[in-house]
């Protein structure tokens, strides 16, 4: 998927969420504000609202449809797709747009912009493959 096309997908704060993150970039100012529900170890739901330019908001669509995800899995995730968005490896899927983008320096910042924001909110670490 284009990136153009994940961020228009509707935004919607979810009503119940047992975690909330925000996170905003002070080089331009994107904010994003990330809920998750979990459950036994397991993101059922991952909802999202911000503003901000084209690669934040699709990020933070994409970082969405993760849902459901366990929380090893999501540090996994994490781990992969901050790497690939530095230029460390490939993605697949509606992330692959997001693999090497961090070559340039603020639309990296904006590509991890609402995944650092749900990390801290359930402080899962990124993970690296074994």
């Amino acid at each position: 998927m284009l990136l153009e096309q994940l961020a228009t997908t509707p935004q919607q704060l979810a009503e119940t969420y047992t975690h909330e993150g925000h996170a905003r970039t002070a080089s331009c100012g994107d904010e994003v504000t990330v809920r998750a529900t979990v459950v036994a170890g397991q993101m059922q739901e991952i909802s999202w609202q911000g503003h901000g330019c084209t690669v934040s908001m699709a990020a933070a669509a994409a970082l969405a449809a993760l849902a459901p995800i366990d929380l090893p899995a999501f540090g996994r995730a994490r781990a992969r797709y901050t790497a690939a968005v530095n230029g460390d490896g490939e993605l697949d899927g509606d992330l692959e747009p997001f693999a090497n983008i961090g070559r340039f320096p603020l639309r990296g910042q904006c590509a991890t912009l609402a995944w650092r924001a749900l990390a801290s909110a359930i402080h899962v670490e990124a993970v690296p493959q074994v």
